[in-house]
């Protein structure tokens, strides 16, 4: 499964139309490439710990309609890629020509929810869902607003 999830990704990086790319093969890219970026800022603090990881895992059950088991399998593919990853680029590149403006706010309001997973938001946690906001441009005001609706400042 795991090796599937990183051939199809990458048909979906290299693929220059993205109407050759059926519905199943874009949906399994865009949940990798989320939750590679979810990954990311749960390690963004050098401290990821157990109540992280939990966050992460109901995240990706909820928001992708997964069973826990699929969604354990999605978040440990996510971590090995997330520690072998060149630049964040390919995956908001991916994010940015598949979704629409609310579906990357509501990947932006994920962020925020895994940076504050373990009740506190770290500088590192903070600069990183920033800069993938930005990458896949989202307005400044409303990654502020989303980081407020999740409980931070």
């Amino acid at each position: 499964m795991i090796k599937i999830f990183v051939e199809k990704i990458t048909r979906v990086f290299v693929t220059t139309e993205p109407t050759e790319v059926t519905a199943e093969v874009r949906e399994d890219a865009i949940r990798l490439a989320t939750a590679v970026l979810m990954t990311e800022i749960a390690r963004a603090d050098h401290e990821y710990d157990e109540s992280e990881f939990d966050i992460l895992l109901k995240l990706i059950t909820r928001h992708f309609n997964l069973s826990p088991e699929d969604a354990a399998e999605l978040a440990n593919e996510a971590n090995e890629m997330a520690e072998d990853y060149v630049s964040l680029h390919s995956f908001t590149q991916l994010l940015n020509q598949h979704l629409d403006e609310k579906e990357k706010e509501r990947i932006v309001f994920l962020l925020w929810q895994v940076a504050y997973a373990d009740g506190r938001l770290d500088k590192y946690e903070d600069a990183l869902v920033s800069r993938i906001a930005e990458l896949l441009y989202v307005r400044r005001v409303r990654v502020m607003r989303l980081k407020h609706d999740v409980g931070g400042d």
